[in-house]
């Protein structure tokens, strides 16, 4: 699996797997067929109410825990008290150190992301956590943290998908040194069906998603799809032995639509409590 390097020198796994709208009863299995399969970065989030489920995979693999690579994310209704949530989290995953720590969602009305990175700041100055990143950070958002922050954030998770790229953002994100991740990476599969996806993986014998998975490792973006099927899970993995041509790529690249999936982050003011 490759891996990028991210900017304090940490490495993780460009190949994950996400457990957003996993239930909380089916987490634990889940994520074991995710080990099974191959994967060691998971991404979760407090927000998902499945961390618990995560811990229980990780304690019950027998995986040396220097070879996983976990994240999650802190909920908007706390960004006033990011240090205890880290501290819940961090509980319920049953772990002493989170790889990557991550603001999930600016929420600018609030006016707290600032105040939640610097309690981040604090939690990784004390070795608690790996990296910390924040997920949803549009341009604007970047430079206000940028303005207070020590550390530059590690990550920005956000919306990347072939029909949704956020060029402009992505590149931004990459010339400040933070790596960029997409989540939705397949559009919701909303992009699988796109002809110029299916004639790629007809040329190649591959299915759509790991066309799609392979076009953003070739960009260098950290991807993190998910599925509850083990078939699945393992066809998604092999995206990263699969390379494609330059043209290919160019014709994945050329279905940008601006086609946004999730909510935007310029609004975007749910709890998540």
């Amino acid at each position: 699996m490759p891996e990028l390097t991210l900017n304090n020198g940490v490495t993780i796994p460009q190949l994950g797997f996400g457990v957003f709208q996993v239930p909380a009863e089916e987490t634990q299995r889940v994520v074991e067929d995710a080990f099974e399969a191959g994967y060691r970065h998971i991404d979760t989030a407090a927000a998902y109410r499945n961390e618990a489920g995560v811990g229980a995979a990780i304690a019950a693999s027998g995986i040396p825990r220097e070879e996983l690579f976990i994240t999650t994310k802190l909920r908007n209704g706390e960004q006033g008290e990011a240090y205890d949530a880290f501290q819940r989290s961090r509980d319920a995953l049953g772990l002493e150190v989170i790889d990557l720590y991550l603001i999930h969602w600016p929420v600018p009305s609030q006016g707290l992301f600032t105040q939640a990175w610097k309690e981040m700041e604090k939690l990784y100055q004390d070795q608690h956590i790996r990296a910390i990143g924040i997920s949803n950070f549009l341009s604007d958002h970047v430079d206000t943290l940028l303005k207070e922050a020590e550390v530059v954030p590690a990550v920005n998770q956000i919306e990347v998908h072939p029909t949704f790229q956020q060029g402009d953002l992505a590149t931004k994100c990459r010339d400040l040194g933070i790596a960029v991740e997409a989540y939705s990476p397949l559009g919701q599969g909303k992009d699988l069906n796109a002809e110029q996806v299916a004639l790629v993986a007809a040329a190649h014998g591959t299915t759509p998603a790991q066309v799609i998975l392979a076009w953003h490792l070739a960009q260098g973006t950290i991807v993190i799809p998910k599925s509850a099927d083990s078939t699945r899970m393992r066809e998604n993995f092999g995206a990263a032995d699969l390379s494609l041509t330059e043209s290919e790529l160019a014709a994945i690249t050329a279905l940008e639509a601006g086609a946004r999936i999730g909510s935007d982050p310029a609004v975007a003011a749910f709890t998540q409590l």
